[in-house]
């Protein structure tokens, strides 16, 4: 009988893909590169352009735009003008939203007073700048109401200045801010709530020690996000209020660098200086989120 050879099994390795996977690279991972390439080229790009071309000025050293800018109180009063509007509103649309979100959680119809609260946002921010200066103009409707009524002698001015743009951008930014807030507040275990009731807490007592540290994470999101939107405010600014005096923001700087001068470089650095002011306050706020409170972002349902 002739000895049969023993076999050999030969051992193979992971293939190419499995490696990949095993790292996180995987078909599902390559969904994420059309998000990533449209981010290169719509937000990458233009900032990394816009960065170097404020450094190109049309005359002095490459410096020139930042020390223009900041030599001229015309131009650097914008940020404190910005901040002055954009600040308040957030805070105030904040407090507007917790106790709405509130309310709206333990309502039946919810979706239906969702629908109505966001609706500004289908408005846009010239319809509704349109609609202040008819409603809220010398001759709008509300100050022929006060006229009618005696309770005024002449109309008040409640456009073309501060209070204007500043009640276009609560108007405007509200519905954002309650849909952030109410995302957070219906995420939190009801339960806890309860269990603080069983031992005695008043319903402030429950709101400061349960609520509030389970919330402030998300309420430094939801005023980042919200800040960022009103800071960057322009058309309001322009239709309701003073473009040359005390509404005079940071973004019609940049826009009459841009498109009154055609100096697009002092455009870039007013818009490099607006985005790190911007980014200087997110980062301050999402910093401070530690102050507060350093366990779980938040008590989720279930």
């Amino acid at each position: 009988m002739e000895a049969i050879a023993p076999t050999t099994r030969v051992v193979q390795g992971p293939s190419l893909r499995q490696r990949l996977a095993a790292r996180g690279f995987d078909a599902v991972t390559l969904l994420v590169v059309p998000a990533a390439v449209f981010s290169l080229l719509l937000f990458v790009y233009p900032f990394a352009f816009g960065f170097i071309l404020s450094f190109e000025p049309k005359n002095g050293g490459w410096l020139a735009n930042y020390q223009r800018f900041f030599s001229d109180s015309y131009l650097y009063d914008t940020i404190a003008n910005t901040l002055l509007l954009s600040v308040p509103v957030t805070l105030l649309n904040l407090l507007f939203a917790v106790p709405v979100s509130f309310r709206v959680r333990l309502m039946r119809r919810q979706r239906l007073l969702t629908t109505i609260l966001v609706l500004p946002i289908t408005l846009g921010t010239v319809l509704v700048a349109e609609g202040l200066l008819n409603y809220l103009g010398p001759q709008g409707w509300f100050n022929r109401t006060l006229v009618a009524l005696g309770l005024i002698d002449q109309p008040l001015r409640l456009v073309h200045n501060y209070w204007g743009v500043f009640a276009s951008l609560v108007i405007t930014g509200f519905p954002f801010t309650f849909l952030l807030t109410l995302s957070y507040v219906t995420g939190i275990d009801p339960a806890l709530e309860q269990a603080a009731a069983t031992l005695g807490a008043s319903a402030w007592q429950r709101f400061v020690h349960v609520y509030l540290p389970l919330l402030m994470p998300g309420f430094a999101i939801t005023f980042c996000l919200s800040f960022v939107q009103a800071f960057s405010v322009f058309p309001s600014a322009v239709l309701l209020g003073e473009p040359a005096g005390s509404t005079r923001v940071i973004s019609i700087a940049a826009y009459q660098a841009a498109f009154e001068e055609y100096d697009y470089s002092m455009a870039s650095a007013v818009a490099m200086i607006m985005g790190f002011v911007q980014l200087a306050i997110v980062v301050l706020v999402l910093a401070s989120r530690g102050l507060f409170y350093r366990g779980p972002a938040s008590g989720a349902k279930g």
